[in-house]
């Protein structure tokens, strides 16, 4: 009996958790197009009357063999590819492989690109790859960008037991208490990309120093990195991997570091960037992201990822 009733509260609660509705629909630009791979999109911000977005592209389905580009609009619908934002390093450094995954921080009056790098070629197998992220700076959003001398900003943990001591990617801001909170994911070594989790680092300047939360990973699981300020605290929306208790949901925490589930997700974006309007400015008015855009799931023989739309609505 006892057994009984607990199943029948946790599936009156589940009932009763607020649900989060996406659809999802063409954009013009960035769009599907034969023999162009674009993925990965940032996070949108928006400089003027221009909306801006950051992604990976290059030739091949994944993103390790891509440089970041980047594209405007008026309308969020209709797009601008504007040109390549950052180009791969140089050859046989950390970033000399690929650069991908970008997203973007504005503070102190400028733009502070973060990317995730590799230096293994993807041509040469058995492939297994290696990831940092490091960060570009511009006075514009449309560049030129500047590396860090310090970079990379964030690189996997040289502690074998650490949950991203194989790789880490996918950066996403947020500030907080006047400080720079950096979410991202990681992998730990011998583990599969199933097992990913998300992470924490913490800095007082854009360019870090970027020290990792001693109660990392802060979220065990999750495949994209979506988070946004949430009233005073943060939120994250988590896509179709991790443990069943968080797949399809978002996630709050009022101190950005421990998460428990308040909405279930249907049809959640694939490797989303939304528009956070509030990410940077501590205005403690943040609330669920109404839009933005992700990776689209090419079909037909021969054609590759490429940017969509998604629209989120809160339901019942």
């Amino acid at each position: 009996m006892a057994i009984g009733l607990v199943a029948g509260v946790a599936a009156t609660a589940q009932a009763e958790m607020k649900k989060v509705v996406v659809t999802h629909s063409e954009l013009k630009g960035i769009g599907l197009e034969k023999g162009v791979m674009r993925r990965d999109p940032s996070d949108i911000i928006k400089v003027g009357d221009l909306y801006y977005v950051w992604y990976s592209k290059g030739t091949i389905s994944p993103g390790y063999d891509a440089t970041v580009w980047y594209a405007t609009s008026l309308d969020g619908v209709n797009w601008t590819e504007k040109g390549e934002s950052l180009a791969k390093g140089a050859p046989g450094s950390w970033e000399g492989a690929s650069v991908f995954t970008p997203n973007i921080l504005v503070a102190e009056g400028k733009y502070w690109l973060f990317y995730t790098g590799t230096s293994r070629s993807y041509h040469e197998k058995p492939f297994n790859p290696d990831s940092k992220i490091g960060i570009a700076v511009s006075d514009s959003p449309d560049g030129p960008w500047e590396r860090l001398a310090t970079n990379p900003a964030l690189k996997n943990s040289d502690n074998p037991a650490d949950f991203d001591s194989h790789l880490i990617d996918d950066a996403c801001l947020v500030v907080r208490e006047g400080k720079y909170w950096f979410y991202y994911k990681g992998r730990q070594l011998g583990k599969s990309p199933g097992q990913t989790q998300m992470g924490l680092a913490i800095a007082d300047k854009p360019e870090g120093p970027y020290v990792r939360h001693p109660e990392n990973p802060v979220i065990p699981g999750n495949h994209e990195v979506l988070v946004w300020p949430q009233g005073t605290g943060v939120a994250a929306m988590i896509g179709t991997t991790g443990p069943k208790d968080i797949i399809n949901s978002i996630l709050y925490s009022e101190d950005g570091v421990h998460f428990s589930k308040t909405h279930t997700v249907v049809k959640g974006p694939w490797a989303g960037g939304a528009y956070r309007p509030e990410a940077f400015t501590q205005s403690g008015t943040g609330d669920l992201p109404e839009w933005g855009v992700e990776i689209g799931r090419a079909k037909g023989k021969g054609n590759l990822p490429f940017i969509h739309r998604f629209d989120v609505e809160k339901g019942e």
